[in-house]
């Protein structure tokens, strides 16, 4: 792993993606899947994103997105390309 020393702190020169930064997309653009598109899984984003968009006017499919959302944020624990969120 590659890492850099600065002011006393490793910071992961790697690529790898933030956890929390995944974490606060999924809480708060989740149901359009901004947290997908951040972590690479663009076919699940674009799912999210025109299931959210073309029957916003249900009540049903947005909900089933918002908990889909917090199942992705609870569970998710590596980007697409394999690498664990840092």
């Amino acid at each position: 792993m590659n890492t850099e020393v600065s002011s006393g702190q490793a910071q992961n020169i790697s690529g790898a993606k933030s956890r929390v930064a995944y974490i606060l997309l999924g809480l708060t653009l989740g149901i359009l899947g901004i947290h997908n598109f951040y972590a690479g899984y663009n076919k699940k984003a674009v799912t999210q994103l025109l299931i959210s968009v073309l029957l916003c006017w249900t009540v049903i499919a947005p909900t089933a997105v918002g908990i889909w959302c917090i199942v992705d944020v609870c569970t998710v624990t590596k980007d697409a390309q394999g690498r664990p969120f840092s």
